[in-house]
């Protein structure tokens, strides 16, 4: 994908269950509390824990509940971009709207009846 707009569909799709959202927002804020905390504190050692709570949330919503693969191992740069929107759509309350108006708020195909994405 040549731009972050052709991405952020992909991106989005990627993450149509609420869970899996909710779990980036959660890894995402603590890895902002823990970066902050690193710059007033100067406990540079909080950094790499702050990568790892930024990653490991968002891993436990791919594979134990959207059951596909991170964006991140394919697309490393456009899906950090992609959380930071994601984050910042969720922080405002308009994440639900943009899964909608993207056209991914139906059930995926295959599953089960009534299931929501």
């Amino acid at each position: 994908m040549k731009t972050f707009a052709e991405f952020w569909p992909f991106y989005v799709g990627e993450h149509r269950k609420p869970i899996t959202r909710a779990l980036h927002f959660c890894g995402s804020s603590i890895a902002v509390v823990l970066l902050v905390t690193a710059l007033l504190t100067q406990r540079w050692s909080l950094l790499g824990v702050a990568l790892v709570q930024g990653y490991a949330w968002a891993w436990v919503g791919h594979f134990g509940f959207e059951k596909n693969k991170p964006a991140t191992f394919k697309y490393p740069l456009w899906s950090f971009a992609g959380d930071w929107k994601m984050w910042a759509l969720m922080l405002t309350g308009r994440m639900g709207a943009e899964v909608k108006r993207l056209g991914l708020d139906a059930p995926l195909a295959g599953a089960p009846q009534g299931a929501r994405p």
